[in-house]
């Protein structure tokens, strides 16, 4: 019968590796949803105040929109 050996460390500089492109990963994904938020605010802005109340929004509304 065979042994698999299943508690092998990692090899050197994965952990590092791993937690690097996460980091990267994470600021993409923050990076992304701030861009989002952004382009909502700038298409909510350009309409009209009777436009706004439409969809239940006033102007004062908007700054809170994302964050």
């Amino acid at each position: 019968m065979a042994a698999v050996e299943t508690t092998r460390p990692a090899p050197y500089g994965a952990i590092t590796t791993y937690r690097a492109i996460n980091a990267l990963s994470n600021a993409v994904m923050v990076f992304q949803a701030w861009n989002d938020a952004r382009v909502t605010r700038k298409a909510l802005s350009k309409l009209s105040d009777r436009e706004l109340d439409d969809i239940g929004l006033c102007r004062g509304d908007l700054d809170s929109i994302g964050r």
